[in-house]
């Protein structure tokens, strides 16, 4: 196998899927920003780290039975990466009822828990109302693309993503430009979009005869509590940048009231889209980790996780050239008011500074759960927000309020960093060979 060839065959189309996916919720932003001003877009901003705790079930979840596919195929035990392909759909299945039940029930008041309050929490409650209804869609959605691309797939999942992606932006503009429905049409394009996501992945598996195995005997707990061990990673490496936007929101309407908030609210949807961009190439290189691992093949394991890196560093590297040299009009994009547009030139680049640390630990974290170390991808993916919780306790009353807020942000992603590089070398002390 050619492991450079392989390498971007994976991951080039990963990196554009979780761009893509991290781009419904700018898409929302802007259309709700230019129609309905800074309060919507706050709204938006607030409320869907909601939503991205939706599909970060579902690719726990697919990554978790993928992850497992991948090791038995390399294994050549078929019959158990069908039976792991099964319990993910039915695992799928149980979460898309019950986070429907609890969202209906519990969204508003969580709402109100991360800091939103006045015409920010009634827009923001409004589209959750809506996202809820649609939760089926988007956890089988992003929960059946991971498998896809486990099976040697990756352009039809990325197809999948994009089918989802141009559903939502131009039903975006039909529902809350043209009608105009407001908050509640972008979460309906939002639903719509990771319905057709679903949709394609769908017809994949019966086009290509892809039957799961359900026929699990006494191996069903076994299976279910696999899976589950193993997508608790990558469910937390896709929900922890919702995690610091929590973080900061509560912090930001803390210190700075709905204005700091509202100038987060763009930084956010960018910084979104690049974490998106550093897992996509963290996820993307997982199924030849994963397939090289089970195969025994050490050293193959070992190249693939270093070129991840190499092309990790080159990818954030040119996202902070551009963004800096951007960035006196990233606010601008969203129908920022003026104001805000110079604020975020301002704050931008202090966030700018993680993404080089992202890189570096979004794929250790990556590496560890591909090849069953899951303590110590959990250990990466909660000591982040643990680290900006503990700062943001402290620094923005040292650094002078908001600007502590803003700091926290990238010296809890340089403390992730400097952890997984610690991690990487405690895995070369006890196997020389992985080095």
């Amino acid at each position: 196998m050619n492991v450079n060839k392989s390498f971007f065959q994976y991951v080039i189309p990963s990196m554009l899927a979780f761009a893509l996916s991290g781009i419904y919720s700018i898409a929302d932003g802007f259309f709700v920003g230019n129609a309905l001003g800074d309060n919507a877009l706050a709204a938006v901003n607030m409320a869907f780290p909601l939503t991205a705790f939706l599909q970060a079930a579902g690719t726990g979840i697919g990554m978790g039975g993928a992850i497992e596919y991948s090791i038995h195929i390399g294994n050549g035990d078929t019959h158990s990466a069908k039976q792991y392909f099964g319990m993910s759909v039915v695992l799928l299945c149980l979460s898309s009822v019950l986070l429907t039940i609890l969202f209906l029930a519990g969204a508003p008041t969580v709402l109100g828990l991360f800091g939103a309050s006045g015409e920010i929490y009634k827009l923001g409650r409004e589209y959750l109302l809506y996202i809820s209804f649609g939760a089926v869609f988007q956890i089988m959605g992003t929960g059946l693309v991971p498998l896809i691309r486990n099976m040697g797939s990756a352009v039809i999942s990325m197809l999948a993503m994009i089918t989802g992606f141009v559903t939502n932006i131009a039903l975006d503009y039909l529902f809350v430009w043209v009608i105009p429905w407001g908050m509640m049409g972008a979460a309906i394009a939002t639903v719509i979009g990771q319905g057709m996501t679903f949709l394609v992945c769908l017809v994949f598996f019966i086009i290509k005869k892809e039957k799961p195995a359900l026929d699990f005997g006494d191996a069903k707990l076994s299976l279910a509590k696999r899976i589950l061990s193993i997508g608790l990673s990558p469910f937390g490496l896709t929900f922890s940048p919702n995690i610091t936007l929590i973080l900061v929101n509560r912090s930001a309407s803390l210190v700075g009231g709905d204005l700091a908030v509202t100038c987060y609210a763009p930084v956010s949807y960018i910084s979104s889209v690049i974490m998106l961009l550093m897992q996509g190439v963290s996820d993307g290189c997982q199924p030849l980790i994963s397939l090289s691992y089970g195969e025994g093949k050490v050293q193959r394991t070992t190249a693939i996780r270093n070129l991840a890196y190499r092309f990790g560093l080159a990818v954030a590297l040119v996202c902070m050239a551009v963004l800096f040299l951007l960035r006196g009009h990233a606010a601008a994009l969203f129908g920022a008011s003026e104001h805000i547009v110079e604020s975020v030139a301002m704050i931008l680049p202090v966030f700018i500074c993680g993404y080089l640390f992202v890189s570096i630990s979004r794929v250790s974290t990556a590496y560890f759960y591909a090849t069953g170390k899951n303590l110590w991808a959990y250990i990466l993916i909660y000591g982040e927000p643990l680290a900006l919780f503990l700062m943001l306790c402290f620094l923005p009353s040292l650094a002078g309020g908001i600007r502590g807020t803003w700091i926290a942000v990238p010296l809890s992603q340089l403390v992730a960093m400097i952890l997984s590089i610690l991690l990487i070398i405690h895995a070369r002390k006890q196997d020389p060979q992985s080095a």
